[in-house]
């Protein structure tokens, strides 16, 4: 690790220098003791040492017995709803391939990223949602949702899987024959597995519509209230149990410290009109004492802004930054003066 110019261990001890044919790679917390994950925490809280993406505070996947009884596909991130276009531009990112679908007679392959160091490809199958033209699709009509499926391993070189555009299954797309035999997941490096686990934890997390605080009618003719319902306040992934454990580092730092407490999946932040249940995977907010809805719909890199005072120990996580934001507004709620949130919480004017 840099620091000041100098290259230090964890425990802040100067490292010799080091040979020009030196191999140098990046740390990955998968497998390593507790301890040492734990250790790397506190030396970047220490320093103050912002990482640009999540390396100690990374996420790790491990094989679920429900994976392990599948044998070759994880059933994991199925019957989500995801924004078609914000997970085709997510995925590009993260070097996987996705073909935008199209309300039409068509077939297509699923969404997928090559890994020749392993010799293998990975697969996310999704689907379009909806039949509504203009509903369920664009003026060019592009499917604005998509519902997703399972995530499969292959061979690099295996048969590419196709789809009709609607669903019905995926098959061989050079024989009509059914999917080309997958790679058990218990052979996949798991390393690989709990890469291509987070890519698609992050595309769901990112591009669900459970995200949405304007969904709480459940979006076209409330067809999926009760998938909003439950992910908007359900069970936490594994992208939101790490923001969990770095919230409980975090939260005692806060000026509003006094007001906060963490639960298994909220941020419960006591206002002086209301106390207010903050989701840790969705950010959206419950108020009790009947848990009724708040909407309130952060502006764009306001989260950024308002927790911006507060040291963060790695960049990308914005869903962390509207956390905090919301729950230092609310601590203070005798102070909002938009009404579209005063309104909501009874405060008269």
């Amino acid at each position: 690790m840099w620091l000041e110019g100098r290259l230090v261990d964890e425990q802040d001890r100067p490292l010799p220098d080091l040979p020009g044919d030196t191999r140098v790679r990046l740390w990955h917390p998968i497998g390593r003791p507790v301890e040492q994950v734990l250790a790397w925490w506190d030396w970047f809280e220490r320093h103050q040492v912002r990482q640009p993406f999540k390396q100690a505070h990374r996420e790790v996947y491990l094989l679920t017995d429900a994976e392990r009884n599948t044998h070759t596909y994880s059933n994991r991130f199925a019957a989500h709803i995801i924004r078609q276009h914000q997970f085709n531009a997510l995925a590009a990112l993260r070097g996987w391939r996705h073909k935008l679908r199209l309300m039409v007679d068509d077939e297509y392959p699923p969404a997928s990223r090559e890994l020749p160091a392993f010799n293998l490809r990975a697969e996310f199958w999704v689907e379009g949602a909806g039949d509504g033209f203009g509903i369920d699709a664009n003026e060019t009509g592009t499917y604005l949702r998509l519902a997703t499926d399972q995530v499969r391993f292959y061979p690099l070189h295996a048969p590419e899987n196709r789809a009709h555009a609607g669903g019905g299954g995926y098959y061989r797309h050079t024989t009509g024959l059914g999917p080309a035999d997958p790679v058990p997941l218990d052979q996949v490096p798991p390393l690989v597995f709990s890469e291509i686990m987070r890519d698609v934890d992050l595309f769901v997390g990112v591009a669900s519509v459970g995200n949405d605080p304007t969904w709480q009618d459940g979006g076209p003719e409330g067809r999926y209230r009760d998938y909003w319902a439950h992910y908007a306040f359900g069970d936490l992934s594994e992208t939101a149990r790490t923001r969990h454990q770095v919230l409980e580092r975090l939260v005692p730092r806060l000026k509003i410290a006094d007001r906060c407490t963490l639960g298994d999946r909220f941020l419960i932040v006591r206002g002086d009109l209301r106390t207010y249940k903050i989701h840790l995977g969705s950010g959206n907010i419950l108020m009790e004492p009947n848990d009724e809805y708040l909407c309130i719909v952060p502006a764009r890199g306001g989260g950024a802004r308002v927790a911006g005072g507060l040291f963060l120990p790695f960049e990308g996580d914005a869903t962390l930054s509207v956390i905090l934001s919301k729950a230092i507004l609310l601590a203070e709620d005798k102070k909002i003066t938009d009404p579209t949130i005063t309104r909501q919480i009874g405060k008269a004017r």
